[in-house]
């Protein structure tokens, strides 16, 4: 599977981004996907994730702010983020893992490159 995220960019406090993942290879609808961040200086951590058949999780700084969702047809993952910080700036990656969602880095098996989001004060 490769992955190939983008839509970051530079926004205002309180302003939206939807970041996309699209995905190459077969039986996308089987692999949970997940988003993680990486601000500098600081490790990368868990935002969003989204199981096969569509359940979701977050982690507590983006609930009510951002919406994970996926298209099959497309082979694509969203992050719709509303409402945002300037402690939402980081780089934005995806991931691709078989099986149930999860929130660790490591049971990740496939990643895209990042795409940074900036959100100005």
């Amino acid at each position: 599977v490769q992955l190939q995220a983008s839509g970051g960019g530079l926004v205002q406090a309180g302003g939206s981004l939807r970041l996309s993942c699209a995905a190459s290879g077969r039986a996308f609808s089987s692999y949970a996907m997940g988003w993680f961040r990486q601000a500098p200086g600081q490790e990368r951590e868990f935002v969003a994730a989204i199981s096969g058949i569509g359940s979701t999780y977050y982690t507590d700084s983006v609930k009510g702010r951002f919406t994970v969702s996926r298209d099959n047809a497309k082979n694509t993952v969203y992050l719709q983020m509303n409402s945002l910080k300037p402690e939402d700036t980081a780089v934005y990656s995806c991931a691709a893992r078989g099986g149930e969602a999860a929130n660790w880095s490591w049971e990740y098996d496939y990643w895209g490159q990042g795409t940074q989001v900036t959100v100005s004060s």
